[in-house]
């Protein structure tokens, strides 16, 4: 059964009219693939089998990985889908990241984005999917975020492997004049049983590529993998502890010049006057450039070294042409709770029941509780950072992003010209969270290039830039209230949640000109489509612009209301009289909410959830499901003279399908220690019109002194594949205000929780 709401049922019922209509006009350019970018890129001897495979006549195997490596390891398990079905072995193959293209697109990015559930699996369900699908063929976007990378890989990348493995047994037999029957495959070589002879994939490679690609896709059995399933090392690995030169503030060039920008405080706000007398006195400082673009204005210093650069902009006098209203934080938590007065934007799931239903709540059994978590920057550890050059006609950028088809056309656009000539190299990334899917960074860059041309241009951010100049988490106010039986169940959840959208925030900037079609499900992430049995639910959306950037931070939605959703889960089971777990096993009862039984029995189970703990100790348990993995944790913390120690974290984890353990367990890891972060201090706030945190001073991460020990085990119950790197932020939060309410009896309902209790 669906749980979307009439609204957006409207909405997406329009959107698959319009979806089969595309279809019906141009299904044949729909099924006709990208061509091949390694085509146009590979060197004398190298042999394209398709846009993930290239081998070269000495038997270098090559494997295109094409989303960002930030940390997260995606690059290994992306070869090993490759590598499984063309019978090599990791260290046997090169892994490049490869050209920007839009045979790279990401579908599953677009799919899972849809208004609904991820155990949703009704026709509606489905038919949106489906033309999310369609779309996502259409704008080609090769991005990476939504935990989405093995999930959109799992089938094409093993598919490129069978289909080069396909030819080069046939290009084979013809080699040994033989059938296929006779060949055996193995570390990159193929074997005549009879005569002994063998020849490397790189012997076959011309002829195989002159052969047909199969039609029927025979890929292996998950009993048959000899990779997947199993932990590899990291093809990165040795690069990172080598210090090579891997990151995109590693890039060297010759003849290259430096620079950083001194940006308005928010986007909307202009360049009014400046005086640039004092900036080009310091020594090293050649010029100071004007940037006027969609993603912002403000002034490039350029220099012969980055310190200059960055002394330059310290320099610098400018007067901002500021036009809004909302100049600080106390504002704008009055126009939030403004917005929860008015009517909501629009609604997802639910059970369709009638606005009385959550109006006439007995009072003996109604529970209420408004929850609240501020502006949260990225604070990647690589600060934003991108290399350009304009050389002739051709714009060049290195450059660390998820999103290297929106950088192509974000520059085209901005120099009106074609997206063609804007050549994006991606390097590897020192950490992204969904800051690096914006282009404002490399964008500057290609703006000081056109003042250094022919010359190339590194360009920095100061730490104090990159923290004041984000696309933030948005600030966010949850009014949940529920009505507890006497019996001790949850009859009635109405979740509002009020907050800015994120994707009014980024369409302007990154797809001037197209509106945004339906909700902006982002902002009940994490609350309308959490597994629950009650009988009536209803989930609200109150927006208003609070005239800052936001964009995807980290689990996005999930990391608001996966806060708000479990707090209040714990509160009610509180109200109830029960334990959090049976309170939450008892609301679970449906057959497709099978995975979270389950991960949450295993949590309890590895917890120790239930054995007595000393006064001054809490246990906290708390489940999301995101990016279609159910996730729980229980967090145990110790609070001795009202400071809290958080002392284990334990974590069960279900995506379906397990590509890579140690890989697996250490996004989850990441995720909460990502989350914990949040917790003990983190937060964005205004005033005047300024960010008033400008380095980790002021928005310091979790140090590795108040790093709990982390146990994570998986489970595979899930039907579906989902996602490793951000499931596992969302619990983290809930989970630590449930055990400090455990210990201590004090109910916190604001992030960050440093601002109610001392952390150790």
């Amino acid at each position: 059964m669906s749980r979307l709401g009439k609204y957006t049922r409207r909405a997406f019922l329009g959107l698959g009219v319009a979806a089969a209509g595309g279809l019906a006009v141009g299904y044949y350019f729909y099924q006709k693939p990208y061509a091949n970018p390694l085509d146009a890129k590979k060197a004398e001897g190298e042999t394209p089998f398709n846009p993930y495979v290239m081998i070269d006549r000495d038997n270098t195997i090559t494997i295109i990985t094409p989303r960002a490596e930030m940390g997260q390891g995606v690059h290994t398990t992306l070869a090993a889908l490759v590598a499984e079905e063309l019978e090599v072995s990791l260290d046997q193959v090169v892994v490049e990241h490869g050209p920007s293209s839009s045979a790279y697109f990401n579908s599953a990015m677009l799919e899972e984005a849809t208004p609904f559930p991820f155990y949703d699996e009704s026709v509606l369900a489905e038919l949106a999917r489906g033309s999310m699908k369609v779309v996502s063929k259409f704008l080609g976007l090769n991005m990476t975020g939504g935990s989405s990378s093995a999930t959109d890989g799992f089938v094409k990348m093993r598919e490129a492997g069978y289909a080069a493995k396909f030819v080069l047994l046939k290009a084979a037999a013809r080699h040994f004049g033989t059938s296929e029957s006779n060949l055996t495959l193995a570390n990159g070589t193929i074997t005549d049983k009879a005569s002994g002879k063998s020849a490397t994939y790189g012997d076959l490679a011309q002829e195989a590529a002159s052969i047909s690609p199969p039609t029927e896709m025979k890929l292996k059995k998950a009993a048959d993998w000899k990779i997947l399933g199993k932990s590899q090392n990291r093809v990165e690995l040795r690069d990172k502890v080598t210090g090579g030169r891997i990151f995109g503030i590693d890039v060297q060039l010759p003849d290259m010049a430096y620079g950083t920008v001194r940006m308005a405080p928010r986007n909307g706000v202009t360049l009014k006057s400046y005086d640039k007398t004092a900036a080009l006195a310091v020594p090293g400082v050649k010029d100071i450039v004007e940037i006027r673009t969609l993603s912002g204005d403000g002034l490039g210093i350029i220099a012969t070294n980055t310190w200059a650069a960055f002394k330059g902009a310290e320099a610098l006098e400018i007067e901002w042409d500021d036009p809004f209203s909302l100049q600080n934080t106390d504002q704008m938590w009055s126009a939030l709770e403004n917005a929860l007065s008015q009517e909501p934007a629009f609604e997802l799931g639910g059970t369709g029941s009638d606005a009385e239903v959550f109006s006439s709540i007995p009072e003996s059994e109604a529970i209420s509780a408004q929850y609240r978590v501020p502006f949260l920057a990225h604070a990647t550890m690589e600060p934003m950072n991108a290399t350009a050059q304009i050389d002739g006609d051709t714009v060049r950028i290195w450059t660390g992003t998820q999103a290297p088809g929106l950088v192509q056309s974000a520059i085209a656009r901005h120099f009106e010209m074609d997206s063609a000539d804007v050549d994006v190299t991606t390097t590897r990334l020192g950490g992204g969270f969904g800051r690096r899917l914006e282009v404002d960074f490399s964008l500057y860059a290609a703006v000081l290039a056109k003042a250094t041309a022919p010359h190339p241009i590194k360009v920095t951010w100061t730490r104090e830039e990159d923290t004041q100049h984000d696309t933030y988490r948005p600030m966010a106010l949850g009014d949940f209230k529920g009505q507890v039986t006497s019996e001790g169940t949850l009859k009635t959840f109405d979740m509002h949640v009020a907050s800015p959208s994120i994707i009014a925030s980024v369409m302007p900037r990154t797809f001037p000109g197209i509106s945004p079609a339906g909700p902006d499900n982002t902002v009940l992430d994490g609350a309308f489509n959490q597994p629950l049995d009650v009988e009536n639910i209803r989930c609200q959306a109150h927006l208003t612009d609070l005239q800052v950037p936001i964009g995807f931070w980290r689990s996005v939605g999930n990391s608001v209301n996966g806060f708000f959703h479990e707090s209040f889960m714990d509160e009610a089971a509180h109200k109830a009289g029960k334990d959090p777990l049976e309170f939450r096993l008892t609301h679970l009862k449906r057959d497709e909410f099978l995975p979270a039984r389950e991960i949450l029995k295993k949590v309890a189970e590895m917890s120790g959830w239930g054995t007595p703990l000393p006064a001054s100790k809490g246990r906290g348990i708390a489940h999301v499901l995101s990016f279609g993995t159910w996730t729980a944790q229980v967090i145990q913390v110790d609070v001795t003279d009202d400071t809290v120690i958080i002392e284990e974290v334990w974590a069960a984890a279900d995506p379906g399908i397990v590509l890579d353990p140690r890989m697996f367990k250490d996004q989850i890891m990441s995720g909460i220690n990502f989350g914990l972060s949040q917790a003990l201090g983190q937060e964005i706030t205004w005033a005047d019109g300024q960010i008033e945190q400008a380095n980790f001073d002021t928005f310091d991460a979790m140090r590795m002194y108040q790093a709990p020990k982390i146990t994570i085990e998986l489970l595979e119950n899930s039907p579906r594949m989902g996602g490793a790197g951000e499931p596992g932020t969302p619990p983290s939060t809930p989970a630590l205000a449930n055990a400090i309410f455990a210990a201590t009896g004090k109910r916190i309902r604001e992030m960050p929780l440093s601002k109610h209790i001392d952390f150790a």
